[in-house]
């Protein structure tokens, strides 16, 4: 990895939070948000790549196995109040707890720093969306008292399933992204990261409540074959219903060929 990040444009005036010098130092300059805000994060092929189901670990190989990738990833993660995935994601990284240092753990320490002058929590709390209960509970990320969101009919027997560090709250008769977001501000969060697939990226942006996308654009092509499915950054969601949804970019930095692209939605 070369750091700093090489700044190639970015948009003037943007917020800025209380960075270490060498966090600041290593995205190539200062880094902020308005709050409160829903921000996502995903890696991409150039070709629009962004998930493999049928490969193990697949986002690591989409990457490049970029360790820059993964200190943008630490690096949202430590802003943000909560970890918002589906259960997809999770059944896919059984050992991951969605923290900051795990995603890049040389600057955990300054993570750490971070969050305490933000004035958050030691670690975001992890979110999980399941529309089905389609868990496994032996997952240590319920040991840890991750939050879980899911149907009325689901709840109860995913409360009997799973550990009682574990809160498990239903949102409606479906996954209801608004009364998710709903649950989430009461519980005094403010900065939301998705690191869902693209199926709750398609349920967020239909409806309307994204605020910024992160994407790293990996080097990569990858194609498309009847062989496996290879999955879009948006799925399961017309988004020409009410009118397409439109990016503008803030930012573009870069380590080597990758690109890490900041847009507001």
């Amino acid at each position: 990895m070369s750091l700093p990040l090489q700044v190639l444009w970015e948009a003037p005036g943007l917020p800025t939070f209380d960075l270490p010098d060498e966090l600041a130092r290593d995205y190539g300059g200062p880094f902020g948000f308005d709050l409160p805000s829903v921000f996502v994060n995903f890696v991409s092929t150039v070709d629009g790549v962004v998930s493999i189901p049928a490969l193990p670990s697949s986002n690591r190989v989409i990457a490049a196995e970029s360790a820059s990738d993964r200190f943008v990833m630490g690096l949202l993660r430590a802003c943000a109040d909560a970890v918002v995935i589906g259960s997809g994601t999770m059944n896919a990284a059984p050992r991951s707890l969605w923290t900051p240092a795990q995603a890049y753990p040389d600057a955990g320490p300054l993570f750490a720093e971070l969050r305490e002058r933000l004035k958050l929590r030691p670690d975001p709390e992890l979110v999980v969306l399941s529309a089905l209960g389609t868990i496994e509970p032996g997952h240590p990320a319920f040991t840890a008292g991750a939050l879980v969101l899911t149907t009325n009919v689901a709840a109860p027997r995913l409360r009997e399933r799973l550990p009682a560090a574990t809160t498990v709250v239903p949102v409606g008769d479906i996954v209801d992204v608004n009364a998710a977001l709903e649950v989430l501000h009461e519980r005094g969060h403010r900065a939301l990261l998705s690191e869902g697939g693209p199926n709750v990226l398609g349920s967020l942006l239909a409806a309307r409540v994204v605020d910024e996308l992160f994407l790293t654009i990996s080097p990569l092509l990858v194609g498309r074959s009847g062989l496996d499915e290879r999955l879009a950054l948006v799925e399961r969601a017309d988004l020409l219903l009410g009118g397409p949804v439109t990016a503008s970019v803030l930012g573009v930095r870069r380590d080597d060929s990758h690109l890490f692209v900041r847009y507001a939605l």
